[in-house]
């Protein structure tokens, strides 16, 4: 990979979309590394985006155009590099489009340009950054037994996969958690990775893809949408019926009941079944069972992903932050559910048009109560849907935690676990997860 430099020094790139979680700035910054002409542009202000323009300060390379897009920039151009989650029909892309200007993303790039690295790809509405780190953290310990230096990247919080080019060699390889979004890029390039995972499909992001859930999948089986007869395609039981008979890969769906007597500390049956797809994996590369087993145990669990925070004067506190929908609210539920009907849940924010009978069911029948946070999502649960239990709304989240815990008593469960998007009160996930788990670190 030591020419990755000439594949972008003097070219004319525009990276649309330059953000402030790391992404962004990560292969903004290694462009500007390798010599490329840059033009960055975002609907983000340059208030807004201080953080990530400082970082980029001492390259001469980059020309800004900020709190706009403009056609012009989509024009006479090598190449355009689109962020998540930029719309569908969008104009300028339509405007490169037009101009024969290829459309690339982030870890579908990386792939085209390392081509020699073995890829191994993890999609799903729920479930996928468990399964990806659990991947990850197998392989990782196993590198010599492998004979292979094994990376992560992807939709990881704060991670862009393209610099990685500096490091891998012929024969590594990547474990990618993969979006949607980022599905895209691999459905432009006709691409999809060696092995894929593909844990669960409901809806999402229906706000985005205008509630149609066949645009929805589209996107994401472009997982397993190339892949040839020596390429593999793991699923959960559930996605059997989803998965097309077309489909070329070596199929195989997992069976967790192999696995109950396996210490693994993360609570939920969905949790066992994204392991099995993670021992799946490791068994493809033939990596021994009682080596798998050994890192399994030591498995910690993940910041967001019903995390065990604190236990507060007999309260179990969970932090389930990543629950942005409410099948995986539910699923949390599902996980720490008991006769007591003793779990006080916080959950709300901003709408995402998502059907709430279920979420409503679920709560009636597990919840003791349940405290909100205020939002479109919120007002929508409570104007459209009957709750047959206590509630309350807070005004911001130190108030919703506070009205939570005047509630518990010794043996019962916080679950904070949203259901519901982040916007409106905060810019994204990522704040509303480091801002609760500061507010429960300070309770004494």
């Amino acid at each position: 990979m030591q020419n990755y430099k000439k594949l972008f020094k003097g070219k004319k790139i525009t990276v649309m979309g330059l953000g402030l979680l790391g992404r962004g700035l990560g292969y903004t910054k290694f462009l500007a590394e390798c010599g490329a002409e840059l033009i960055v542009t975002d609907l983000k202000t340059k208030e807004q985006l201080a953080t990530s323009i400082k970082a980029l300060n001492k390259f001469k390379n980059i020309k800004f155009i900020l709190g706009e897009h403009r056609l012009e920039d989509f024009r006479g151009r090598d190449m355009i590099i689109k962020a998540a989650g930029v719309p569908f029909d969008s104009i300028y892309i339509n405007e490169a489009q037009k101009n024969n200007i290829p459309i690339e993303m982030d870890v579908s790039l990386f792939a085209k340009c390392a081509p020699d690295v073995m890829l191994i790809g993890v999609t799903g509405t729920r479930g996928k950054s468990m399964t990806t780190t659990l991947i990850y953290e197998i392989l990782k310990a196993n590198e010599k037994f492998l004979k292979k230096n094994v990376y992560v990247g992807g939709n990881l919080r704060g991670m862009a996969t393209l610099p990685l080019l500096k490091k891998v060699k012929e024969g590594d390889i990547l474990v990618c958690e993969l979006d949607s979004w980022q599905l895209q890029g691999f459905g432009d390039s006709k691409i999809s990775p060696h092995i894929s995972v593909f844990t669960t499909f409901m809806p999402d992001h229906m706000n985005y893809y205008k509630n149609s859930m066949e645009k929805y999948f589209d996107d994401k089986a472009n997982i397993f949408k190339y892949q040839n007869k020596n390429d593999v395609l793991i699923i959960r039981p559930n996605m059997k019926k989803l998965t097309p008979k077309s489909v070329k890969s070596k199929l195989i769906v997992i069976n967790k009941k192999g696995l109950d007597s396996w210490k693994f500390i993360v609570p939920g049956e969905h949790q066992r079944e994204n392991l099995a797809c993670a021992v799946k994996v490791a068994e493809q590369l033939n990596i021994p069972t009682s080596k798998i087993k050994k890192v399994v145990s030591g498995f910690k669990g993940l910041e967001g992903r019903l995390e065990l925070l604190k236990v507060y004067k007999g309260i179990k506190i969970y932090n389930d932050n990543n629950a942005t929908t409410p099948e995986a609210t539910i699923a949390g539920i599902e996980a720490l559910k008991s006769n007591k009907k003793n779990i006080i849940l916080i959950c709300g924010g901003s709408d995402k048009k998502l059907e709430l009978n279920n979420f409503v069911k679920s709560v009636n029948k597990y919840c003791k109560s349940i405290v909100l946070i205020p939002g479109t999502g919120t007002d929508a649960l409570i104007n459209n849907y009957k709750l047959k239990l206590n509630y309350e709304i807070g005004v911001e989240l130190k108030d919703v935690v506070k009205k939570a815990l005047a509630q518990a008593k010794k043996g019962d469960i916080i679950l904070f676990s949203p259901a519901f998007a982040s916007f409106g009160m905060f810019n994204n996930e990522y704040k509303r997860n480091d801002l609760f788990m500061k507010i429960i670190k300070k309770l004494r």
